[in-house]
């Protein structure tokens, strides 16, 4: 059955509440409608997290780009920006501006998902159902906060860090593809850890 919104804002708002402030939430735990909300959105990430996995495989199968310890060296070269998400880490955790960096790194990486098209052109529709599931899934995120009254963060890269040099060939252009899904890969599992850590609390 669907959850009626305004219950369920109530009991996030009840749940991010004392997240927030560190009050213990077992009496939730057994709540139906928390539970089913939880699980919708872990397993929202978890298809995210596969289609990524997806087009890694295609990344091998087509440029032979399997391991990212043999390429590392390459990436020197590209200075690619990490998306931080370190208030979703279970030791630094903040719920509210945890689900503000997973909104901002999914909008970047929306954006990035533009080299993975260019490059894999025969797969330009898995690439699209993926950045259509990451735009749904930071609406989802959104419009929760804004129901639940939290404030929204907007998190930039580091200040004065150097721009991405001009690639020079498309074997660069490959690595680069290599590396963005491998890091949103690590993206995508440090957010699915911070759901699961809310269900835990």
């Amino acid at each position: 059955a669907a959850v009626p919104a305004g219950g369920l804002a109530l009991l996030l708002g009840v749940l991010l509440w004392r997240a927030l402030h560190g009050a213990p939430l077992t009496e939730l735990s057994g709540d139906q409608d928390f539970q089913l909300f939880l699980q919708r959105n872990l397993e929202f990430t978890r298809k995210i997290r596969g289609d990524v996995a997806a087009l890694q495989r295609v990344v091998c199968d087509t440029f032979q780009l399997c391991k990212e310890d043999e390429l590392l060296l390459v990436l020197q070269d590209l200075d690619m920006a990490q998306v931080p998400l370190e208030q979703c880490h279970k030791r630094t955790f903040q719920a509210e501006t945890c689900f503000s960096q997973i909104r901002a790194g999914l909008r970047d990486y929306h954006g990035s998902l533009a080299t993975i098209r260019a490059l894999l052109p025969g797969h330009a529709g898995l690439v699209e159902t993926l950045q259509l599931d990451m735009a749904n899934l930071s609406s989802n995120i959104q419009q929760q906060m804004e129901d639940l009254g939290l404030a929204t963060v907007t998190y930039h890269p580091t200040e004065n860090q150097d721009p991405l040099p001009t690639v020079s060939s498309h074997f660069h252009h490959q690595v680069g593809g290599f590396f963005i899904l491998a890091n949103f890969q690590r993206f995508l599992e440090t957010a699915y850890r911070a759901l699961r850590h809310l269900a835990s609390l």
